[in-house]
């Protein structure tokens, strides 16, 4: 398998010393080095070289470092450049960060810093181009999954599209597989903030004793095997924004630092004693009843009003029904099209039980389903015989769900009584599913009272 192409950087500076002092220690860690002893030379081998990152001296001769940057940066926006300066200035500083510039580093070099600064601008870029990508592949694919047509997504969609332009943080909450994830990328794709990274953390997928190196970072040398320096996933996520994914399951200790991070939005690296300023948007999720856990005393209840500035619960797919056979056949289009196999359809009677199935996961097993069954059947019609066995275990009365009217009347002749008993089962049964046996919520559905419905089901034995 072929390895990734190590990165090229370019330093652009008038002492050749400091030239060699930095290409010494950046060769040493693998990078590709360029050298320009001024502003024009290092612009001419830009449009040259493929370049990661430029290392750029703000007292040039001729053209000075900012008026370089200036044109590095009309020429290419999202290349990273760390600036260096002798007698840097607060005026200086700010003048490098307006003009595009990633950081700031002051002479004398502290070489241990610079390995810092240009390990984190070169993660930063390969995160904006990850974060580039998603916004591509978003509009066109995964919004279709997330959101649906139904009255419940609308009302999520028209949600998001108003606080996404914000920077309000957001908890996310609903089952394992109703798109969680996809909606924090859906809310960063919209916000101001589109433009720098995207950092997910699967906060239940981290080991408790690797969570604070992963979330806040760590020095060389901070703990055994720690043979570098490495930025954290809030420094790598700074002007951007960072989503916690399962933030139910991290431990008491782990969300004590995690508040402090957020009230100050400072924090020191594992082993360190650098105060870091970051700049991030939160968004969190969680499929657990946080209200629930705090009362157990296994969640923060500070923490839990921290992260719960703007509440979004993603509905299960059992609770938007009219968004399954249409999220049905995007798939079959879509996984059919990227896989290059033959399209399938299902028989009316296929699509009814698929449509009265629970989908206890959600979108993801409505996705996982598809797939499977364009691979065993490409080019197919399936019926119910085709389909998994628990899809027809949980849906003992599917099939009397979609009997015909006629069928009814022939069965039942002239007793209106039985056949108006049969199709009243087959309705409030069909409901029943359809809101998760939620009976008050039925109720007011259909325009029964509770009470009357509850006799009503009890008595036809459902």
């Amino acid at each position: 398998m072929k390895s990734e192409s190590p990165a090229v950087i370019l330093i652009v500076d008038d002492e050749e010393g400091i030239r060699f002092s930095l290409r010494g220690i950046l060769e040493d860690e693998g990078y590709v080095v360029l050298e320009a002893g001024s502003g024009e030379e290092g612009l001419a081998l830009l449009q040259q070289k493929e370049i990661s990152l430029v290392l750029l001296d703000i007292w040039l001769p001729g053209q000075d470092g900012l008026q370089a940057l200036e044109k590095i940066h009309l020429a290419s926006p999202q290349l990273p450049v760390l600036m260096i300066s002798g007698h840097a200035t607060i005026e200086h500083a700010v003048a490098a960060i307006k003009r595009g510039a990633h950081d700031l580093i002051e002479k004398p070099l502290s070489l241990e810093k610079v390995l810092i600064a240009v390990s984190r601008s070169l993660e930063f870029r390969a995160l904006q181009r990850e974060n580039q990508a998603l916004r591509l592949f978003l509009p066109s694919r995964q919004t279709e999954e997330l959101l649906g047509q139904s009255a419940p997504m609308r009302d999520v969609r028209a949600i998001m599209d108003k606080v996404a332009p914000l920077d309000s943080w957001v908890l996310l909450t609903g089952e394992n597989g109703t798109g969680k994830e996809i909606a924090s990328r859906y809310i960063h794709a919209l916000s101001r903030r589109a433009g720098k990274p995207l950092v997910a953390v699967n906060c239940a997928a981290i080991p408790e004793e690797l969570i604070e190196s992963e979330l806040f970072g760590h020095e060389k040398g901070a703990f055994t095997g720690a043979e570098n320096a490495k930025a954290g996933k809030f420094e790598l996520a700074h002007r951007g924004t960072l989503f916690l994914d399962e933030i139910g399951d991290m431990s008491l200790k782990t969300q004590a630092k995690i508040l402090r991070l957020l009230q100050e939005q400072t924090f020191e690296r594992v082993g360190g004693n650098k105060t870091i300023s970051v700049d991030v948007r939160v968004i969190a999720a969680t499929n657990k009843n946080l209200e629930q856990a705090i009362a157990g005393g296994q969640f923060r209840e500070d923490l839990y009003y921290r992260l719960r500035v703007f509440p979004l619960h993603l509905p299960p797919l059992r609770e938007r029904s009219e968004d399954i056979l249409p999220m049905l056949d995007h798939f079959l289009r879509r996984l059919g099209r990227d896989y290059a196999l033959k399209p399938i359809s299902f028989d009316a009677a296929a699509r009814q039980t698929l449509l009265h199935y629970r989908w206890p996961g959600n979108v993801r097993e409505l996705r996982n389903f598809v797939e499977r069954m364009l691979i065993l059947h490409s080019g197919k019609e399936l019926g119910t015989g085709d389909l998994p066995p628990e899809m027809s275990d949980r849906l003992p009365s599917a099939r009397e769900s979609i009997t015909e009217t006629t069928q009814d009347a022939a069965l039942y002749g002239n007793d209106f009584k039985a056949a108006r008993n049969a199709f009243e089962a087959r309705y409030l049964a069909k409901k029943l599913r359809e809101f998760g046996g939620n009976i008050s919520k039925m109720a007011e559905t259909v325009g029964l009272e509770r009470s009357y419905l509850h006799r009503k089901l009890k008595s036809l034995g459902l």
